[in-house]
């Protein structure tokens, strides 16, 4: 299918050579004389070049959509009358263009695009053979880029007859693309449907070529307007053709599909140019996007960082860019459109383009701080981390989500200010009005603020933070996640408070730096301090060199002495310092369990209420356990 084009063009190059030979200079000018001298024809000469005198309109004003109608209606006529007359305007170009090179000395065009051609490849083929194997997207697309470097200097070298140069120029142009459009889809995964995209893309270029190239070489308006209708016809057969056989979706979907291509097909032919554009968007665009997504994140997968962000966002705004800028260069050129005449319309239009533009500006730079903002959350690893450094990660778990939301909220504020301003709305009186009903709404609604200032301040303080156990008034619980108005704690049996900031208070932080747990055991009266100490000492030691359990410890479990003399016993107490760990009170019940157990086997009693019995017949000082 790539040598479609050639061969197109081969012919019409060709057919003229058939011909009979070109008259001489003098017997032209003979037969021009003789034309001239006819009274026929002078009287025809006469009557066209006198000016035509324009119906007056019925009414002074006529409407859009009535001007519109009239000209649509005879640009219609006037195309389906060109239609036959296409065969002889061609054949005329093309001997045009084959006479504008012979007569300077050249060959056909058909042999110089031939030989351009024959240049590229061999330029192709030297690159192919030193270039080392490989695979991937860029494998496709370089060749083709040297094929058409080999083609360029051959053509800018040499000084080409005008209309052989401009034919020339767009139809090699053309073959470029449409072996840059064959490698791009020879690369894309699945491989079904490439011949049919194949065909697609050589008709819609060729067609595209032949619609510059026509008025260039002297073809008539209306005749290369018939060939464009000819070619939408064939391109719009094609396209119902293959979203008819796509037959993962269902019927009535491909019936709607099919039914919007139609639709947009007529728009282009009512002459609706943007209307057809952003038809042709709405039905390819999302396809496109979704494509080129799984092609730049394939691309970009070795990418890292900010380098990924950029390809994958970057690669998708540049697409929706260019489909702007085209639909920006059809408005221009269509200043006759139906909406064009209308400034409200028009204004409109400009907004819409330049609020697409401040949207994909916005869309690039939140991807890039929310990337920025959750790299850091990723990266906040503490386990074997110094303190200081696992107190700042901490203190960014905390901070960067509420950063996070706080620069989507004026993110959105702003990009949905500047696309009212870009649609013509002032915003300088909407912003006044904003302040004035948000300060109403801060009367009214003052412990909303009161919350959102207190949290604030809780934030400057740095009073608690992801992951820290905190206890405020009745509310206890480890901080999960915070919100502009409060925090939520999960308690430790499993409920979640959601507090807001203002309820707080005072807070106390039970998991900042280190900790001091401390307990008391009692025991009787005569049991031996110093045995207790000594076995205290050892399970110390003990839980401190766990494995599961050393990295906690900064002082071992010890015993401070007597707190006091109970009524059945001495009281012990017990601490040991640890760092900020829901492991503690584990630790405590363990170290628990180890004294009673060691207790027990040093007979060591723990202190029990004693009720002393006395009477005439008992014996002196007895004391009995009371049940």
């Amino acid at each position: 299918m790539r040598w479609f084009i050639v061969l197109l063009f081969t012919f019409l190059a060709v057919a003229p050579a058939h011909a009979q030979s070109p008259d001489s200079a003098a017997q032209k000018i003979d037969a021009l004389s003789k034309l001239l001298a006819d009274p026929e024809v002078q009287s025809w000469v006469k009557r066209e070049t006198q000016p035509a005198v324009a119906p007056q309109p019925a009414q002074a004003d006529i409407s859009p959509i009535a001007a519109w109608e009239t000209e649509t209606r005879a640009r219609i006529n006037g195309i389906a009358g060109a239609v036959p007359r296409i065969p002889a305007e061609v054949w005329n170009a093309a001997r045009r263009v084959r006479e504008d090179a012979v007569s300077r000395g050249y060959a056909p065009v058909f042999v110089i695009f031939a030989g351009l051609i024959a240049v590229g490849l061999i330029g192709e083929g030297f690159y192919r053979r030193t270039r080392r194997a490989g695979s991937g997207f860029m494998v496709g697309i370089l060749p083709v880029i040297v094929f058409a470097l080999s083609m360029s200097v051959v053509f800018f070298a040499v000084n080409w007859p005008p209309l052989a140069r401009i034919v020339l120029l767009v139809f090699l142009t053309a073959f470029v693309c449409f072996r840059l459009v064959s490698a791009v889809v020879a690369a894309s995964d699945p491989p079904a449907g490439r011949l049919r995209i194949r065909l697609l893309a050589a008709i819609a270029i060729l067609a595209l070529a032949s619609a510059i190239t026509g008025p260039l070489i002297g073809l008539d308006e209306r005749v290369v307007d018939a060939i464009s209708y000819l070619f939408s016809i064939i391109l719009l057969g094609l396209s119902l053709e293959a979203i008819w056989s796509v037959r993962t979706r269902s019927v009535s979907r491909r019936l709607l599909v099919m039914a919007a291509a139609v639709l947009v097909w007529v728009l282009w032919c009512l002459g609706f140019k943007g209307l057809f554009w952003i038809g042709i968007y709405v039905l390819i665009l999302p396809g496109l996007l979704r494509a080129a997504g799984d092609a730049t994140s394939n691309l970009a997968a070795q990418a890292t960082g900010w380098r990924r962000v950029l390809v994958v966002r970057g690669v998708r705004a540049a697409i929706i860019v260019l489909a702007v800028a085209w639909l920006t260069i059809v408005w221009k050129m269509n200043p006759e459109g139906l909406a064009q005449r209308d400034p409200a319309l028009s204004a409109i239009f400009y907004g819409l383009l330049k609020s697409v533009v401040v949207l994909l500006m916005a869309d690039l730079l939140w991807h890039m701080a929310k990337f920025w903002i959750d790299n850091l959350l990723a990266s906040g690893e503490t386990a074997g981390q110094a303190p200081q450094e696992v107190a700042r990660q901490g203190r960014l778990r905390t901070l960067l989500p509420i950063l996070r939301n706080a620069i989507a909220a004026v993110g959105l504020t702003i990009t949905a200010l500047l696309v009212l301003a870009e649609l013509g709305v002032q915003i300088g009186p909407l912003i006044a009005g904003a302040g004035v009903f948000g300060v109403a709404i801060g009367f009214g609604s003052q412990t909303l603020v009161k919350d959102i200032i207190s949290g604030v301040f809780y934030m400057l303080d740095d009073a608690f933070r992801v992951g820290e156990y905190i206890q405020a008034k009745s509310y206890k619980g480890t901080v999960e996640g915070f919100s502009l108005r409060s925090v939520r704690l999960r308690h430790h049996r499993g409920p979640i408070f959601t507090v807001p900031f203002g309820e707080l208070g005072a807070v106390e932080n039970m998991s900042r730096d280190w900790g001091v747990v401390k307990f008391r055991i009692s025991v009787s009266f005569d049991a031996d301090l110093e045995v207790v100490r000594k076995l205290t000492k050892k399970i110390g030691a003990t839980l401190a060199e766990d494995p599961e359990f050393e990295p906690l410890f900064i002082e071992p479990l010890k015993l401070k002495g007597v707190e006091e003399f109970g009524d059945y016993g001495l009281v012990l107490s017990f601490g040991m310092m640890l760092k900020p760990s829901p492991m503690q009170s584990f630790i405590r019940r363990r170290a628990n369990l180890l004294l009673r157990e060691a207790f027990i086997a040093n007979g060591i009693l723990f202190a029990q209420p004693m009720l002393q019995i006395g009477g005439d017949n008992a014996p002196k000082n007895q004391v009995v356990a009371s049940p």
